[in-house]
Order: structure tokens, then sequence, then C-alpha cells
């Protein structure tokens, strides 16, 4: 198993290396437009000035600054409301409609109201990550909660056990896999939402460099930034999955 783990990983390097040598080689022979397409030697040159001018660490901390509140509160919001809807069923019939329709509700177009009701600072960005990650955090984790093996929460049930002990000693802990595929959802989806919300109000952050890269016809400060917050995004998610490994080595 590690063997062909290991081939997966070189044929994955192998294809991507040969991906960015093609891209350089085009460039440089002028088959394809570097004020276009750029090159990666352009885009590394552009990002080792921003790394010595200190540029771009300052975007990266900004950016992964109103990730980590926007997660942290996506996915307090979401396991708080999950449990109370499954304390009560009469109130989760009455949610739930509501829910499918805000989670589906595409929330770039609340934006220009984010910013009336919070004012265009980080707060915005921050409120903007929050209403696109904890609608979905709700309904993955309530649906966890109520998926629990039937049988034994009836067999807690003839123990006489209370609702809070079933929640407790049975439900949450059954649902620990849910709840990490919830923070993996999470973590993608806060991303997103905190670059969006960049992308409107903020001066500062990776967001805020694409946009400015945009604005100026920089093409390489755009991939740059956009190469970066793939190292991001994929660095995060290989952190919830050691949180998933963790979780599954104490269960």
């Amino acid at each position: 198993m590690r063997k062909y783990k290991f081939k997966v990983l070189f044929t994955q390097i192998i294809a991507v290396t040969l991906l960015i040598g093609l891209w350089e080689f085009g460039a440089k022979k002028g088959w394809i437009n570097e004020f276009i397409f750029s090159s990666p030697s352009k885009v590394l040159e552009t990002g080792m000035s921003l790394i010595r001018n200190g540029e771009l660490f300052s975007h990266i901390s900004t950016t992964l600054g109103e990730i980590g509140i926007a997660f942290a509160i996506g996915i307090g919001i979401g396991f708080t409301v999950s449990v109370i809807l499954y304390s009560s069923k009469f109130l989760a019939d009455v949610v739930e409609p509501f829910l499918t329709i805000l989670n589906s509700l595409p929330k770039v177009a609340l934006g220009p109201i984010i910013i009336i009701w919070v004012g265009a600072n980080t707060n915005s960005i921050i409120l903007m990550a929050i209403l696109i990650n904890v609608f979905i955090s709700i309904i993955t984790i309530y649906n966890g909660f109520i998926h629990t093996d039937e049988l034994r929460v009836k067999l807690f049930k003839t123990f006489k056990a209370s609702k809070w002990q079933i929640l407790t000693k049975l439900v949450i802990p059954s649902s620990l896999a849910t709840i990490v595929s919830a923070l993996k959802i999470n973590i993608s989806l806060t991303l997103i939402g905190v670059i969006m919300g960049e992308f409107l109000v903020s001066k500062k952050g990776l967001g805020y460099l694409i946009l400015y890269g945009t604005q100026v016809f920089n093409l390489n400060l755009v991939i740059t930034g956009v190469f970066v917050l793939v190292i991001i995004s994929v660095l995060l998610y290989k952190l919830v999955e050691m949180l998933d490994k963790m979780f599954k080595k104490v269960n």
C-alpha cells in the first residue's frame, strides 16, 4: 500500500513538473504570450521580490488570521446550532427548509449589504466567510447526529439515559467522522469566503494582492498570489486530515 501511494505521489510530481516545464519552454520560445500567460520564471522572480521586501508574508498573515477567526466561529456556530436542532425535532423541522435556502443563496450577492451593515473593514471579510461556511456546517453536523445508529440510541433509552447523556455519550462520539468532514469542507469554504471578502473591501491580504495585480495588468503578481493560495489551501486541508487521523487513533 505504501509503495502504491509513493507511485501515485511520484506520478503527480512528474506531471506537475512536466506541465511547468512546458509552460516555461513555450514562454521562452514565444509560443505563448508572456504578458498574457506569464511564465514560471517570472512568477518565481515576482515571488522572491515579494519575500525580500516582506510584503508577501504580510499579506499571508492577514489572510490566515481572517481564515482562522472565520473558521473557528463558523464551526462553533455550526456545532452549537446542530446540538440545539438535535435536541428539538420540532425546531429542526421548522428551520430545515430555511437552512437549505440560505445555504444555496449566492453569498457574494450579500457583499454590498454586509459592507453597509458592518463597514468596509476586516469584520466584513470575516462575516462573508462565516456566511459561506456556517450553513453547510450546520447541515453536515446535524445530519451526522440524526443518522446515529438507531439501535444504539434505543439501547441507551432502555437504560433510562437522558437526551443530554445520549447526545454527549453516543451521538457526538459517533459523529466525529462527520464533524471532521465538516471541518474539511469548512476550511475550503472559509478560504473562498475570505478571498471574496478581500476582493470587495480589503487593502491587505492575498485576495487584495490578486485584485491589485489584475487592476495594474501584472499577471505575474496575480499568478503568484494564486500559487500561494493553492499552497495554503493544501496545507490547511492536510492539517485537518492530521486531526482526522488523531481522532481515529483516540477512538
